[in-house]
């Protein structure tokens, strides 16, 4: 039995502001915007670009069983993989993203540009919430690793 990650929930204030940043600025599809109960919250699910996982952003939905609700913008390490970082950079630089520059781990900690080994460059940005996420260049697409 295959244990596919299909979905991960991030915590936001304001779902109309969050999901036009996660839209409109760093290009996820929007898959569904509906509220499934009346008087039970709202479900926005978007999905990054050739993702087989998405994010969900809810609002007034019933907590969990046993998970507590997580702060909004209290989320780190989500991490995206991309074959370009400089090309990813510049997509979302030019939608009004702030991203940092690209990043290597050293000797001495983080540098500025990229790393000369696979896997070793990175950028970091947050939603308007102060979630956190990583893009990390991989060698190569997923469907040939």
């Amino acid at each position: 039995m295959d244990w596919t990650l299909e979905v991960l929930v991030v915590p936001v204030s304001d779902l109309d502001r969050a999901k036009a940043f996660y839209q409109d600025q760093c290009g996820f599809r929007a898959e569904i915007d509906a509220s499934f109960f009346e008087g039970v919250g709202r479900f926005v699910q978007l999905t990054p670009p050739g993702s087989r996982c998405s994010i969900v952003l809810e609002s007034g939905m019933p907590e969990s069983p046993g998970q507590p609700r997580m702060a909004p913008g209290s989320l780190r390490g989500l991490q995206l993989c991309v074959t370009d970082i400089e090309a990813a950079r510049a997509a979302l630089v030019g939608r009004g993203v702030e991203v940092t520059p690209v990043l290597h781990v050293g000797a001495s900690g983080w540098a500025e540009g990229r790393g000369e080994d696979g896997w070793n460059s990175f950028l970091f940005f947050q939603d308007p919430d102060g979630n956190g996420w990583a893009v990390q260049e991989a060698p190569a697409p997923l469907t040939e690793r």
